[in-house]
């Protein structure tokens, strides 16, 4: 029986060797070219990047071989190359669409295939079901376009899709970096052995502000840490390297540099729902900008004050970016983002981007003249004080949908000694608390991982929530 490949959270994700196969992801891209064809692209450019990962380069030439073989054009970039700019490439090129060959922040096992609209955008979920449908059982019925024949008949060609995303961030009015590189800081970088190498040193240099890099070379392996995601402890060493050099700001991508990470002067980790709070700030505050604001289910409500403090609608959709991209296109959202670390940006195309993310956290920090915890502070004192929120992850192998119905049936009236007071099913199980907090249990889209989360106003019960979440989900 064939390897049955499903998209989950943000495309297919393997273990290579395992069932990331050659044939596999052969019989991948000829699901997403019958879909393409069946849109009406023929003859029409596809995008095809890649990340760092073991022989990322070699699946991404597979893959355009497969695009080739069906009547589809490639444009496949000259190198590793963040996800944001894989995106921005397919607006720049007006091309019908992506494949970026990349498993984010997985473990250095896996690897991926991400798929994108004309937009650069994440397709949607019913697109990717009719992907799925695409799909030949036998790798027999995959059309193929040996890759020298293809690259001599001007059917794949390589270029390079960093000097366009970089004149995009200035033409388009994104940032002005000249600020920024005047100001004299000193950042630390942590690019997570990932695409985000040399990215923040390229676009900072020539100024007075310092740049210190770590892990920015390829090494598939990810040493010093357990997986190339932005949290601890993954990123304890880029933590010790901003103390170490006295450092004004930490900056990490991830793997593909789709997600943004920071640590502030001191060292400390300032977690994803407080960064995408940070940036929502920035851009209604400090710039003076208003739009509507897309979050995912498991971000933070200091998201939904800020949306009542400076009359913005804000909208919450299910984990993912298959779900955020449409909603920030149907309603030219000013941000929108999600948990895991991956925020994008009116202005650009709408997909996670971590390099734009850092900027805009510099360019905060430079027209303010604070530091990351002042900021912090700052936010705070806007949206009434403080939200706590931290995040337990657990294998889970067996019947996912008893399990679904055993968290159902729980109806816990407290977690953690506070209230619970609704339940939202929209994806996961999340249950909301009298102090306007809430408890998340949800299946990875990505791993065989169940995910409890949890935000509150109580800093003293964070632990205690997550404990009897873990106790809801039949963990503990």
């Amino acid at each position: 029986m064939a390897y049955k490949i499903k998209f989950g959270t943000d495309g297919w994700r393997g273990v290579i060797a395992e069932d990331y196969t050659f044939d596999n992801l052969r019989r991948c891209a000829q699901g997403f070219a019958s879909y393409m064809l069946s849109q009406g692209k023929q003859g029409q450019w596809i995008v095809v990047g890649h990340d760092k990962r073991f022989s990322s380069e070699h699946f991404a030439a597979a893959v355009a071989e497969v695009l080739a073989g069906n009547g589809l054009k490639v444009y496949l970039t000259d190198g590793a190359t963040p996800t944001p700019v894989i995106a921005y490439a397919v607006v720049d090129k007006k091309a019908a669409g992506a494949v970026n060959i990349t498993a984010s922040h997985n473990p250095p096992t896996d690897n991926g295939f991400k798929v994108r609209n004309e937009t650069g955008g994440a397709i949607d979920p019913e697109g990717l079901l009719q992907i799925e449908s695409s799909i030949p059982d036998d790798v027999k019925d995959v059309k193929r376009k040996a890759y020298k024949e293809a690259e001599a008949a001007g059917e794949i060609v390589k270029f390079d899709a960093a000097t366009p995303y970089i004149e995009h961030l200035t033409r388009d009015g994104l940032i002005d970096l000249q600020p920024i590189k005047d100001a004299g800081l000193t950042v630390v970088v942590d690019a997570m052995w990932g695409n985000g190498a040399g990215w923040f040193t390229r676009l900072l240099e020539g100024g007075k502000t310092k740049v210190i890099e770590i892990h920015n070379t390829r090494n598939p392996s990810f040493p010093e840490m357990k997986r190339p995601e932005p949290i601890r402890p993954n990123i304890d060493v880029g933590l010790k390297t901003t103390v170490d050099n006295k450092a004004d700001v930490l900056l990490i991508t991830d793997g593909d540099a789709d997600r943004c990470g920071v640590g502030d002067e001191n060292g400390e980790f300032i977690n994803q729902l407080r960064v995408y709070a940070l940036l929502a700030y920035y851009l209604l505050e400090v710039r003076g900008e208003r739009g509507d604001i897309v979050k995912t289910l498991s971000t933070t409500g200091m998201l939904n004050k800020l949306g009542e403090l400076y009359g913005v609608p804000v909208h919450e959709t299910g984990v993912g970016f298959k779900y955020v991209a449409p909603k920030m296109t149907e309603t030219n959202a000013l941000i929108g983002g999600e948990e895991s670390g991956g925020y994008a940006f009116r202005g650009n195309v709408p997909e996670r981007d971590g390099i734009l993310g850092g900027l805009y956290m510099l360019d905060f920090m430079v027209k303010t003249g604070k530091k990351p915890t002042e900021l912090l502070k700052d936010l705070f004192a806007k949206v009434g004080g403080e939200y706590f929120y931290d995040r337990v992850d657990s294998a889970f192998i067996g019947d996912r949908s008893a399990r679904e119905k055993m968290i159902l049936d729980a109806k816990p009236a407290t977690l953690g000694g506070l209230k619970v007071t609704d339940l939202i099913t929209v994806d996961g199980f999340q249950f909301k608390l009298e102090d306007g907090g809430w408890m998340l249990i949800r299946f990875s889209g990505t791993e065989p991982i169940m995910r409890v989360y949890c935000e509150t106003r109580h800093q003293d019960k964070v632990q205690a929530i997550l404990q009897d979440g873990l106790k809801v989900a039949g963990i503990k």
